[in-house]
């Protein structure tokens, strides 16, 4: 157990943004003894807004992207500002409508590259039909920025009669992931350190409001949906057990991995489950509509590895455990300490 963050002998660290167990305290030791909202108690990736006559319930995210470098294979810091900000909607059950974008310039950044990263910008929020509507821009000292920084803020609204909640979890249910894991922080650290394979690897970067509106068409018993951005899928099955009277039992021989990942990660020591992923999403579902689910998502580009990789069990209680391909146990943790930064 991590000690209680104090504010006169702790300072920030590179792992209270990678999305794991420092990042958890840090908000919840911190940021939540100022900011008490009730629509922030359940730390969603989007908050619900009820707003009387006008709507009857709306969503609403903000997300900052600070990734390096700004251009990755598969993607931007533009493309990816799009796509991150839609995925947190769809996951909370929206449909995305709306889009702010506030830049911080690096003095010195070249107009050519900006160019270039707005262009990605605008042509991914019309594949996603969102429109951007307003922003911000700032332009700081040389040195301060990086380059380029980008938040951007996303509205949207419930068009679908799922109720998502982790209270709504129960033993039975089945854990499925929609695409290969990992893909898009191996490609930054490809980018990054100048890896070269015969098949380059591509960030998963991607909108998924598509493939979960298709999902929502039918009236499936979908519980709870998370997109596995830092600390991978680790922590989004770490987010669910927690504090739970169940637990997370996956299977190792289910998790969809080319053999592309699986040579980076044996390369460079990483687990696939540790990973940021950017264009992918972990249901749980009512096991009697999992395989239903599957077929719609194999149906479309962004699913075509779908697939059930556990369930939720009656033992193990608050904890995830994962069968080994050779039939071995482990628990799987919370992701904690430095993870690779700037990732997203």
């Amino acid at each position: 157990m991590l000690p209680i963050i104090t504010m006169k002998d702790e300072m920030i660290l590179l792992a209270h943004g990678a999305g794991g167990k420092h990042s958890r305290l840090l908000i919840e030791q911190l940021i939540l003894k100022y900011f008490n909202d009730p629509a922030l108690k359940l730390l969603p990736d989007a908050a619900t807004i009820e707003c009387g006559s006008v709507f009857h319930k709306f969503f609403f995210t903000t997300d900052s992207f600070v990734v390096n470098p700004l251009f990755f294979p598969g993607g931007d810091i533009g493309k990816l500002a799009i796509c991150g900000t839609v995925n947190d909607l769809a996951v909370s059950g929206a449909d995305p409508l709306y889009l702010s974008c506030s830049l911080i310039i690096e003095e010195g950044f070249k107009l050519s590259c900006l160019s270039r990263i707005l262009k990605s910008m605008a042509e991914e929020a019309r594949r996603c039909n969102i429109r951007i509507v307003t922003g911000d821009t700032k332009v700081v000292e040389r040195g301060k920025c990086d380059g380029l920084f980008i938040n951007t803020s996303g509205i949207g609204i419930k068009r679908y009669s799922v109720s998502l909640g982790l209270e709504r979890v129960r033993p039975g249910d089945a854990i499925i992931l929609s695409g290969v894991p990992g893909m898009h922080e191996l490609a930054i650290v490809c980018a990054r350190e100048n890896i070269k394979f015969r098949s380059p690897l591509k960030s998963d970067c991607a909108a998924i409001n598509g493939l979960i509106s298709e999902v929502l068409k039918e009236p499936f018993d979908i519980k709870f949906m998370r997109d596995p951005t830092r600390g991978g899928m680790a922590s989004v099955l770490n987010e669910i057990a927690s504090g739970c009277n169940y637990g997370l039992k996956i299977y190792e021989r289910e998790i969809p991995l080319t053999k592309n990942v699986k040579s980076l990660c044996e390369i460079l020591g990483f687990d696939p489950i540790n990973l940021a992923c950017e264009g992918r999403v972990v249901m749980v579902v009512d096991f009697k509509d999992a395989q239903k689910i599957i077929s719609i998502m194999r149906n479309h580009p962004l699913g075509r590895n779908a697939g059930i990789i556990g369930r939720i069990v009656d033992e193990f209680h608050g904890k995830v455990i994962m069968e080994t391909i050779d039939g071995s146990e482990r628990f799987i943790r919370m992701p904690s300490g430095k993870q690779l930064p700037r990732i997203c």
